[in-house]
């Protein structure tokens, strides 16, 4: 075999190369697009289903801070003696059951999210509990005008819980 044969040999090989690495690239990238395609396609199914069941265990946790915020939680809530420290732990014990009926809600709400509804539901028992320990509180009807007040002061962890919320659900849609 001599060097022309060669040439011949590779000029003759070499079209069916490089049409073999292009069908190998148009190949590749198409197998590559539709795996892309169809994960989005799943994506997308996936979020069809779990969206609904996240906007719902927002709504829930909303409902939850809107239940145990002073305003609503001293209305609700009606002392049923005269000793404070019963209608503390009345209070207390109501938020608890609350929180606790809402505990599954965690698995679909970001963990910051729910740190913040943790520290909510923590920081309106330490108000109750801080109100309770005053001087000036001898009734349940005194701890409430206490309560109260504490709630015209300052901004309440439920309503920046509540902000939270309503930030991150914006950014679900």
């Amino acid at each position: 075999m001599n060097e022309f044969d060669v040439f011949q040999l590779i000029y003759g090989i070499l079209p069916a190369v490089i049409v073999g690495l292009v069908s190998f690239y148009f190949f590749h990238t198409y197998s590559s697009n539709e795996e892309n395609r169809r994960r989005f396609l799943l994506l997308r199914e996936k979020q069809k289903t779990s969206l609904p069941i996240r906007l719902q265990a927002y709504e829930r946790l909303t409902l939850f801070l809107e239940r145990i915020s002073p305003g609503k939680l001293l209305f609700r809530v009606e002392p049923v003696a005269e000793d404070v420290s019963a209608y503390t732990s009345l209070l207390i014990a109501n938020i608890e059951q609350e929180f606790e009926h809402n505990l599954a809600q965690q698995i679909y709400v970001s963990n910051e999210c729910w740190d913040y509804i943790r520290t909510s539901k923590n920081a309106m028992i330490s108000m109750i509990r801080n109100a309770s320990g005053k001087e000036n509180v001898s009734n349940p009807d005194d701890l409430r005008k206490v309560i109260f007040e504490a709630m015209m002061e300052k901004q309440l962890p439920t309503e920046a819980a509540l902000g939270f919320i309503k930030q991150e659900v914006r950014n679900l849609a």
